[in-house]
């Protein structure tokens, strides 16, 4: 931390931020490992230890740092090295013994480029409507590589929320300040009324980034004419859905980003405190948040009398036990309450009465990192990103049979295509992509022949599906959708809270329908009974998480009904997945006898000698897959 103290002045932030320019573009090189939880999982502290033993050994004057995740999880873990006046080279896939050859190639004044995926010539900051060039021209040691922004999957995309992502050390004020941070915040208590604030919120278009897409601006303005003794600002960081991380990596890569947005909701609306709901799950995220608010208890940053403006609002962070329904904005109060995590029926909103009955606003991570952008460089220019109905830009988690699987944030309006074959690079393997599961959980799969639908709120919805948080699963060949949809149902009948009838027994009847038809079992009048129910929980249900739980069920009847055929009359899987309509077998003009089959049968059910063609017992098998995995001259087939 830095000695300026606490921050009173435009000066004492210019001071603060003059140090973070200091260690984010030092005179020395400087090595950083993305080390958020996709990088760590992959192996990143290893490679953070080897880089600072190595750097110690040779006696560099270099500074070894964490950052957060850029994005390419694929490549994860993911080391880069800042050379002054030649720019930033990322290498990936980076194992300890790599990193220890890197650094040393590099302090020889000859780097190595073995692992180097791309070159970064200089970053953007939208905060300050600036781009730093790091080299006016490509240096002959990167003649090779492309840069970052000719990659496709960074080529498509606009970085507002991920603006620091990967580029700053996450534990570090200084840096975060260097890069713009705060300066939303001093003008809005410096120099604008509170409702100047909410006027540049509503200007710009904003809505909730949670799923719904409720005008940010108008639920601001509900909580700021509501009538209470106190008012809340609450941070939704409740991320539940399978695949979806958006909210993890913005809290471990620039916690201060939400920590800004949250200040400036409070003033416009009113407000003095501020909760930061968070899975559990998330320590990371958890440790980075407490990092901040700590620092920026310290710099005067929260707390009271803000920039001696009078202005005080202060932050405390409530952890979840990870129930998926504490998502929906009631049942959130009322796990922070200390009730069980169970909806209420509305109205009175949130707005209205919310936290201990007192007018509270509830938005996302994401909607609230973009906040600082929108205040510093007004809602006239984030309503020029996205389309007439949806401004600005969506971050998703793009995962599933993809090859580029990762962290993009993408314009809205950007098509479906052009996330799945540009930016993502199409299917893994070659396989064709079959569909995208968009929205989490509760969204809907929509198929390959609509991949020309813009991603807007409106064109999702008409889809069949939902924006939700920003999960979006790529299945190919390889998927079969009934399964896709039962794999869904499965998840949001536990996860409900049961406090409803429709959501509570409709998504365990669904379920059943679905498993039996997946066993075989199923008749023709599943369908006309599976879309019939549907319909009925969506309807009827008390709150968003079944209100939605159909949609993965009613977007593969209405678009991959020839499957759910398939499985009902003729007793065949298409994808070949699903157990009870499919069988092993070994081709034997394949089969070597290797064993290896045999060695990881759990049943026993390979019969022949080493170096001899092996046959399957399908009264033994049961069709674990595992003898698939193994063979090597693929002679175990699925038929």
């Amino acid at each position: 931390m830095s000695q300026v103290g606490r921050l009173r002045t435009p000066e004492d932030l210019d001071r603060l931020a003059a140090e973070g320019l200091r260690t984010l573009y030092p005179t020395q090189p400087k090595v950083l490992v993305g080390a958020a939880s996709c990088g760590r999982a992959a192996g990143s502290q290893g490679v953070l230890e080897a880089a600072r033993a190595e750097v110690r050994r040779l006696g560099l004057p270099w500074r070894v740092s964490e950052t957060g995740c850029i994005g390419w999880c694929s490549q994860e873990p993911l080391l880069d090295l800042w050379l002054p006046g030649h720019g930033r080279v990322s290498y990936g896939r980076v194992k300890p013994a790599d990193a220890r050859r890197i650094l040393r190639a590099a302090a020889s004044g000859k780097p190595d480029l073995q692992q180097a995926l791309a070159w970064m010539a200089g970053d953007e900051n939208p905060c300050t409507a600036s781009r730093r060039r790091y080299t006016q021209e490509r240096n002959g040691w990167f003649a090779g590589l492309p840069e970052y922004t000719e990659l496709p999957i960074f080529a498509r995309q606009t970085r507002i929320v991920l603006r620091n992502s990967g580029i700053i050390d996450p534990t570090s004020l200084e840096e975060y300040v260097a890069r713009g941070g705060y300066r939303a915040l001093l003008r809005a208590v410096t120099e604008l009324q509170p409702e100047d604030v909410l006027r540049e919120v509503t200007r710009s278009g904003l809505r909730g980034r949670g799923g719904a897409g409720f005008p940010t601006g108008q639920k601001w303005q509900r909580v700021r004419e509501a009538v209470g003794t106190k008012k809340y600002v609450i941070c939704n960081a409740d991320e539940g859905d399978p695949g979806a991380y958006m909210d993890r990596a913005v809290l471990e890569g620039d916690p201060h980003s939400v920590l800004e947005g949250m200040a400036l909701g409070a003033y416009a609306m009113g407000a003095c405190e501020g909760v930061i709901y968070v899975r559990a799950e998330y320590p990371l995220a958890v440790e980075r948040l407490r990092k901040a608010i700590e620092q920026a208890e310290r710099a005067g940053l929260l707390g009271e009398d803000l920039f001696g403006s009078g202005f005080r609002f202060r932050v405390r962070i409530v952890r979840g036990a990870g129930a998926f329904v504490c998502g929906e904005e009631t049942a959130l109060l009322a796990s922070v309450e200390g009730h069980v995590g169970e909806p209420r029926p509305r109205p009175p909103y949130p707005a209205q009465q919310g936290l201990w009955g007192q007018p509270t606003c509830i938005n996302n991570v994401e909607t609230w990192a973009n906040v600082p952008v929108i205040v510093l460089r007004g809602g006239a220019w984030y309503a020029r990103i996205g389309t007439e109905r949806s401004k600005g830009t969506k971050v998703f988690s793009l995962v599933g049979n993809v090859r580029n699987t990762g962290l993009i944030e993408v314009p809205m309006g950007i098509t479906l295509g052009e996330i799945v074959e540009q930016i993502g690079g199409g299917g893994r393997d070659g396989r064709a992509v079959k569909a995208v599961q968009i929205g989490g959980p509760s969204g809907g799969c929509i198929p390959a022949e609509q991949f020309h639908l813009p991603v807007d709120y409106e064109s999702l919805v008409q889809a069949g599906s939902i924006m939700g948080s920003g999960g979006l699963v790529v299945l190919d060949t390889r998927n079969c959708m009934v399964d896709v949809a039962r794999y869904f149902l499965e998840f949001l009948e536990e996860e409900s809270c049961g406090k409803c009838f429709p959501c509570r027994v409709g998504t365990q009847r669904l379920r059943e329908i679905l498993s039996r038809i997946c066993a075989g079992r199923g008749t023709e009048e599943d369908l006309a009974l599976l879309n019939d129910l549907g319909w009925v929980v969506r309807e009827t249900s008390l709150c968003g998480l079944g209100q939605t739980a159909p949609n993965p069920v009613l977007t593969t009847l209405r678009y991959f009904r020839d499957e759910y055929v398939a499985h009902i009359r003729e007793h065949r899987c298409p994808a070949k997945v699903c157990r009870e309509l499919i069988t092993y077998v070994i081709e034997p003009t394949l089969c070597d006898g290797c064993h290896a089959c045999v060695q990881v049968c759990a049943t026993e059910a390979i019969l022949g000698k080493k170096k001899a063609v092996h046959r399957i017992d399908n009264g033994k098998c049961i069709r674990c897959g595992a003898c698939l995995e193994v063979c090597q001259p693929k002679a175990v087939q699925v038929i």
